[in-house]
């Protein structure tokens, strides 16, 4: 078993190196190319399944990760219980080369009683699962919005490729003012982009996604996408990044596809529901084409009664984000 698996993690290592397209005979230190596929989802682990890991959820996360072929993942509102059990689930269906070493869990709140009715001791937060074997995570406790919940921004990286960072979070729905003036969670947005462009400024890569509960036109998001993407639906740009689905012309050419159900907080550019889970990646690093998608909410979630903005079953308020792009490091 001990052989298997040591095969397992060399051959992981080897694909990533191969994947990343070296140019012979370069310097260690050029830059390679690696294309990874990104997975995302809030899964309103503790309000709507109060914490539940056998009502069907893991097995719809789990499921959708394999059959998406998933390079890095990422979890919001994800309960430390469900976080367990996904990676039991993972390692069931052989995702990770190395099933000792290829998940992160960050705690934001203790889920005050509901992600275990009767226990307040269990925290929720968010996640990162990765197919290859990972450095230690890099985490940061975002600036307060004056609740108890500490929301946190987590990345990670490969160990055969320390230059890139998988990273996400979960921002604040605190739009009132902050003693400095500016919003909550424009300030939070804030921060997570200073450490995106710190990864950037130290010659590394970093890939983000995560729930921004913002929509891409909103102007606190002016100074993530590029000043290259001024179409009708997002304009006014300053910022250095592109969302891997902005470029949805079918859809909503700079906006994408909606990922959250209930009423929007603004009117959506071309209508419907609220896209505010988003993939960012600097364009400066992305190299050739990139895509982003997301998918219908499974209604496979047992004891999930229907609502106004979702029906029975649903395994959250939230669409699973997808996207891919090769990404140039170091």
């Amino acid at each position: 078993m001990q052989l298997f698996k040591r095969a397992a993690v060399a051959a992981a290592t080897m694909l990533l190196a191969v994947g990343a397209a070296a140019v012979p005979g370069a310097p260690a230190s050029a830059a390679v190319n690696a294309t990874y596929k990104i997975w995302v989802w809030n899964i309103a682990g503790a309000k709507m399944h109060f914490g539940s890991t056998t009502n069907g959820l893991i097995d719809a996360a789990a499921s959708s990760i394999m059959n998406r072929d998933a390079d890095f993942v990422a979890l919001n509102e994800i309960c430390e219980g469900q976080y367990h059990a996904l990676i039991a689930r993972l390692r069931e269906l052989n995702y990770p080369a190395d099933e000792s070493n290829f998940a992160r869990f960050t705690a934001s709140n203790n889920a005050v009683d509901r992600c275990a009715p009767g226990d307040a001791t269990q925290p929720g937060g968010n996640a990162v699962f990765s197919r290859f074997p990972l450095n230690g995570a890099q985490r940061w406790t975002l600036p307060s919005d004056t609740s108890a919940e500490q929301r946190n921004l987590t990345c990670v990286s490969p160990t055969a490729q320390p230059k890139a960072h998988f990273c996400t979070t979960h921002i604040t729905t605190n739009n009132n003012t902050a003693p400095n003036g500016n919003k909550y969670n424009a300030n939070q947005l804030d921060f997570v982009l200073g450490k995106m462009e710190a990864f950037h400024s130290a010659g590394d890569t970093a890939i983000i996604g995560g729930d921004f509960n913002a929509q891409p036109h909103y102007p606190r998001l002016n100074n993530w996408y590029s000043s290259s993407l001024n179409v009708a639906n997002n304009n006014a740009n300053t910022g250095a990044y592109r969302e891997l689905d902005d470029n949805d012309s079918g859809n909503c050419l700079g906006y994408g596809e909606w990922t959250a159900t209930g009423t929007p907080g603004a009117p959506p550019p071309c209508g419907g529901s609220a896209k505010i889970d988003l993939i960012f990646a600097r364009q400066s690093r992305l190299v050739g084409a990139y895509s982003g998608d997301s998918l219908s909410i499974s209604t496979a979630c047992s004891g999930i009664p229907a609502t106004a903005d979702y029906p029975a079953g649903s395994c959250s308020d939230h669409r699973i984000v997808i996207g891919q792009a090769t990404v140039s490091i170091g």
